[in-house]
């Protein structure tokens, strides 16, 4: 199994800094065993369970929760429906014009954990958009990761660092996933990629230093992020997952 950030690293330099390349590695069994999580069966359904603008209309839950945030047009929909493709019954909208997400949206898997789709930030982002999300991340007792969704071909704008300093200010863990890398050339990319590590490593503290680098069109690194999701919602113990 190769996984993408390791495909990139073969292009470094021999005394370049790979530690955060490869940070988070599970092996074959690893990877398998979090693929049935995302596989519904009888006894373990996976399903949208409701939508919310506000924090007193979220569904009540005490399971492990994850998050998905970032830019308008970052293909958040997009990811999340390649996480869920195992599970084609459940309906993700997923639409051609950026901020179609104007809610949190909540999908239950199983009696295991639930995730969630935000609102997207920036110039499509609902009018209570800062009011929303905020009163989430810092309320919701069960969070247990974040995703900030970066567009793996533009890397860090100015919309992503307002909300690395938002998690940052409120001490949320998060992980950066780099989306659309099917559409960036191995050169754009890596230097996205060697950008935003320097970026983590000298001016956050609260994110995880492996990113994470993803193709919802060609399911590129979905099964790794899928590990991670189960890893972090405390589903996959850390022997397995190293």
């Amino acid at each position: 199994v190769v996984f993408p950030l390791q495909r990139l690293a073969r292009y470094l330099a021999p005394d370049a800094d790979t530690a955060p390349f490869s940070l988070f590695q599970p092996g074959l069994a690893a990877l398998q065993r979090a693929e049935a999580f995302f596989r519904p069966r009888r006894g373990h359904a996976i399903d949208y369970v409701s939508s919310a603008v506000r924090m007193d209309h979220t569904p009540a839950s005490a399971l492990p929760e994850v998050c998905f945030i970032g830019r308008s047009n970052v293909g958040k929909s997009s990811l999340i429906r390649a996480l869920f493709s195992l599970a084609p019954e459940v309906e993700v909208r997923v639409s051609k014009t950026p901020g179609h997400t104007k809610k949190m949206n909540f999908f239950k898997v199983g009696k295991y954990f639930t995730l969630v789709d935000m609102p997207g930030y920036g110039y499509r982002a609902p009018r209570d958009f800062v009011e929303m999300v905020e009163a989430y991340l810092q309320e919701r007792p069960n969070l247990k990761r974040t995703f900030l969704l970066v567009d793996g071909v533009v890397g860090l704008q100015k919309a992503d660092h307002i909300a690395v300093e938002m998690l940052e200010e409120f001490g949320i863990p998060y992980v950066m996933v780099l989306t659309k890398i099917d559409r960036a050339s191995r050169a754009l990319l890596l230097k996205n990629v060697l950008e935003i590590q320097d970026f983590v490593k000298e001016k956050t503290q609260g994110c995880f230093p492996q990113l994470f680098l993803v193709s919802s069109v060609k399911f590129t690194g979905i099964h790794l992020l899928r590990c991670f999701v189960v890893h972090v919602t405390g589903n996959l113990s850390a022997v397995e997952a190293s």
